[in-house]
């Protein structure tokens, strides 16, 4: 079986005619499909109202008592639903998750090892089984970015993780891609031109623009979880716009590639 695991984030979902384009596009995307979705921007603003303010970490989310309420209201409740509602109106049968439901996703609290991330979840598996019976029956997941430990606790957990999990968990026995769409063309040289596109970043490469600070905050993780994600037998991975996705399932020079391989690109 052939399966795209797409990710979106929350500058796609915060704006709703944004959201509504990427979901008509995602409608049309060829093949079995999974879509994972963060909503940081409207989690962050939620818990601003609530005066729970947010506190980062190299791009993830430090998450206290307060902060899993806030984040699973909004990942697992008000965004994950309006997409699943959305995708039914363009006729596409939808089933919205978290890691919970049918134990799709278990994790463990993260260990503090210099900073203490709170409940923060690190994945140790997925439930591929009933993801290929989803798949089977025409189901196609929405999976937010909330999972569980299997003893009654609820963990936040990135997104960008969730969907390489997925995509290496399913690897072992069907052919993957995954793609991380976001609000830039691609990894970008410098993050104010959106012309300045890097086409192809190998492990060379993001170590170089890593140590120059070209690459940094979010896009660590990012790029963490697409290199793991390819060395565990995921056959594809991309990086660009939502609005570019269409352009990228047909092979187009769209965004940014990730490569394993080392050779010397200049």
């Amino acid at each position: 079986m052939k399966i795209s695991i797409i990710k979106i984030g929350g500058n796609v979902i915060d704006f709703p005619e944004k959201l509504d384009e990427f979901l008509a596009l995602f409608a049309k995307f060829p093949g079995h499909k999974i879509l994972v979705h963060g909503g940081g921007v409207m989690a962050s603003r939620f818990g601003e109202s609530l005066g729970v303010m947010p506190e980062m970490v190299d791009g993830r989310r430090i998450t206290d008592q307060e902060t899993l309420d806030v984040v699973t209201m909004v990942y697992a409740g008000l965004i994950n639903k309006n997409i699943v509602a959305k995708l039914q109106a363009l006729k596409v049968n939808a089933i919205g998750m978290c890691g919970a439901d049918g134990n799709i996703i278990r994790s463990i609290k993260r260990p503090v090892k210099g900073i203490d991330y709170g409940f923060v979840g690190d994945i140790q598996e997925v439930n591929t089984k009933l993801i290929d019976h989803l798949l089977s029956g025409d189901l196609l997941p929405v999976v937010n970015a909330i999972t569980h430990d299997a003893k009654g606790q609820l963990l936040n957990t990135n997104a960008d993780s969730i969907a390489s999990a997925l995509a290496t968990s399913l690897a072992k026995e069907h052919q993957v891609n995954l793609y991380f769409c976001f609000n830039k063309s691609g990894v970008l040289i410098d993050e104010k031109n959106e012309n300045s596109i890097i086409p192809l970043i190998n492990e060379d490469i993001y170590e170089e623009l890593r140590k120059e600070n070209v690459i940094h905050s979010g896009m660590i993780p990012k790029l963490d979880n697409a290199f793991e994600a390819l060395q565990k037998g995921v056959n594809h991975v991309w990086i660009g716009k939502a609005e570019n996705l269409h352009l990228a399932a047909k092979g187009k020079l769209s965004g940014t590639t990730i490569e394993r391989s080392r050779y010397d690109l200049y």
